[in-house]
């Protein structure tokens, strides 16, 4: 029984923060892997089966998890919760025992409660991959943005890392956090007041906007003015103008810094539309790298 939970444990992926480095950059390496090979699909998990469960919309996240997962031969089925009995009353819970019953291998799952995905995995006898768990983390996310790190720098020993927004709201901060800490990198946030997470303060120090364009990497986050309606920006002009990768502060980076984003985009809010498509952004690319990030994910899930 021990040895069984161990496995299922260790095919599970539900944060960064726990992983080891070894594991972490077995995954980037495999990920490397699978984006040198040509062929479109390779059947490895062709008698598997895989539930994606979205209880919080996200079409970016799941397109590129259903890409890994076809390309790898796997059976996918996709559960969405606005169609589902969850809309009836039906908990979370009792949908994911209820599919995982039908005989599925893995189930990749996205939620908007923190700390509701930890209690399925407790329950669930297969393994659970994280597509994004409330402000708590979004794993997936942190390794395809160490994955577009690593390409473009060969390393991520020593790389400053910028993290600049909406950090309270954040899940993508906290696994970049986690993760680039164990390679040796410096990360800082960046963030108006009312968007600080203070217990992430001991981890990583908070910067003022010009001291974070000072850094090898400047990751913009999505800024969700809808849940700071009491907060100090009104606006998002006003965030623009103080906190936005606008083309006046993007000319001031250094020619090496790389521009980041796990999108969607809020065009001429974050990032300036020149900028998104700038030579220095890798925000499309970005999107490119979560394919193989996937689909060594899955491969780990259910190989």
């Amino acid at each position: 029984m021990i040895t069984a939970a161990n496995s299922l444990k260790e095919r599970s992926l539900l944060g960064l923060k726990d992983l080891s480095r070894h594991e972490i950059e077995s995954i980037l390496d495999r990920a490397m892997y699978w984006e040198s090979q040509s062929e479109k699909r390779t059947p490895v998990l062709e008698s598997k089966f895989v539930a994606n469960m979205f209880f919080e919309n996200s079409t970016r996240t799941r397109f590129s998890f259903e890409m890994a997962q076809k390309r790898l031969g796997a059976q996918v089925l996709n559960f969405a919760a606005a169609a589902s009995s969850v809309a009836k009353g039906e908990s979370i819970y009792d949908t994911v025992r209820t599919i995982e019953s039908m005989g599925i291998d893995a189930g990749v799952i996205r939620l908007k409660p923190a700390g509701v995905l930890q209690h399925l995995a407790e329950h669930v006898q297969v393994p659970l991959i994280n597509a994004g768990d409330g402000n708590n983390e979004h794993p997936t996310q942190a390794l395809l943005d160490l994955f577009t790190m690593r390409k473009a720098f060969g390393e991520l020993k020593g790389l400053s890392v910028s993290i600049v927004g909406d950090i309270v709201q954040s899940r993508v901060a906290r696994s970049n956090l986690w993760a680039l800490q164990k390679f040796g990198a410096d990360v800082r946030f960046c963030a108006p007041a009312s968007m600080q997470a203070p217990e992430l303060a001991e981890h990583a120090p908070y910067v003022t906007m010009e001291e974070a364009l000072q850094a090898d990497v400047v990751m913009m986050l999505r800024v969700q003015l809808e849940r700071h309606a009491e907060g100090v920006l009104k606006s998002p002009e006003q965030y623009r103008e103080q906190y936005g990768l606008t083309e006046e502060r993007a000319a001031k980076l250094n020619k090496n810094t790389i521009i980041m984003h796990p999108a969607p985009v809020n065009r001429n809010v974050e990032i300036d539309d020149a900028v998104v498509e700038s030579p220095q952004s890798r925000i499309f690319p970005q999107m490119v790298n979560g394919v193989p990030i996937r689909m060594a994910v899955m491969e780990r899930a259910m190989k």
